[in-house]
């Protein structure tokens, strides 16, 4: 199901008068208020909702300009996906944005800011906001010609992936190629795993089908053979994508996961067995649902999973300028 337009009102109530007239600092908060009708004119409505599936199934999508909003403020503000959800029931000036004031729910959930965010990624929506941000400011000469006065701020961003060790890494990657598989034929993954010859990604997780010891290093040196030993036999089972269809291609990445995961956590000792390689492979994936997820530090001592977000603000207007995502990067 396609998502619908937002039409906010665009002239001010008297509650939201008196909300703009208290906000003396955060200036953006007024200007998206002030601003939003043109910013999200139909015409930029329509680019959104083009990036979404029609279909019947489903409860009505959240309206992308209103998501849209959350994520300018959410680079603005630099607060954690919770922290914007807890906002928009908190703080006026969320809510004046949002088009939500005195609301006792939040009008969407954490994980539809999520799934949001990684389309936004996709789908290079994240420049175009930026864009037509400035181009609404510059109609209405709120910043002129000038040298630039700006704030570059990096912080972490966790992924929304599961993090994963090696076994399940291996294990996830080949039980969701042979699932594909399962689904395009109507089959069960238990049915499709025994014909495959590969029984052993019949269940929710390698470790609890193996049921070893893992405090063992010559069980968990069995495990990593059994797991490997699954993989050439899903490879010879799964047909080539000779067709554009999505679900094959889902497949053949799946299965790509589970050859980088081997390539990069696992070499080989003198006698010529599989073991797992001391020190961690540069640019090592950590999770089979968000490849683009990494180790990094938010500090010396503490540990992300996920990305490094980078905002640059204009430290006279107070708009955002631009807005860039990298991998996060273990680099302490």
């Amino acid at each position: 199901m396609q998502p619908g337009y937002w039409k906010p009102p665009a002239e001010l109530s008297a509650m939201e008068a008196r909300v703009v007239k208290g906000i003396k600092r955060a200036k953006l908060f007024v200007f998206l208020r002030m601003y939003r009708h043109e910013l999200f004119d139909e015409a930029l409505q329509q680019e959104l909702a083009g990036g979404y599936q029609a279909s019947a199934l489903g409860q009505p999508p959240v309206p992308p300009a209103q998501l849209a909003l959350a994520t300018i403020l959410q680079a603005y503000t630099g607060v954690s996906d919770d922290e914007v959800i807890e906002a928009m029931v908190m703080d006026r000036r969320w809510q004046l944005v949002l088009d939500c004031l005195d609301c006792e729910v939040a009008p969407f959930s954490k994980g539809t800011l999520i799934n949001f965010r990684k389309r936004l990624i996709e789908q290079e929506w994240d420049r175009r906001l930026i864009e037509r941000t400035i181009e609404v400011a510059a109609q209405h000469q709120l910043f002129s010609p000038r040298a630039l006065r700006a704030a570059l701020d990096s912080s972490p961003l966790w992924g929304a992936g599961r993090v994963e060790d090696t076994y399940n890494l291996l294990g996830h990657a080949l039980r969701k190629a042979l699932g594909v598989l399962a689904g395009q034929q109507g089959r069960g993954l238990t049915e499709i795993a025994a014909e495959a010859g590969a029984t052993l990604l019949a269940g929710s997780s390698v470790k609890a089908a193996l049921d070893l010891d893992w405090d063992d290093p010559e069980q968990q040196q069995r495990a990593l053979h059994l797991i490997l030993n699954s993989l050439e036999p899903v490879e010879a089972y799964l047909p080539p994508p000779a067709l554009p269809d999505t679900r094959a291609a889902t497949g053949a990445q799946a299965l790509a996961a589970a050859h980088q995961v081997r390539d990069q956590d696992i070499t080989t000792t003198e006698a010529g067995a599989p073991t797992l390689r001391q020190g961690v492979a540069k640019d090592r994936r950590i999770s089979i649902e968000d490849e683009e997820m990494r180790h990094g530090r938010k500090s010396k001592s503490q540990l992300i999973d996920g990305y490094k977000r980078h905002v640059l603000r204009d430290l006279d207007s107070g708009l955002v300028r631009a807005v860039g995502l990298t991998r996060a990067v273990n680099d302490n």
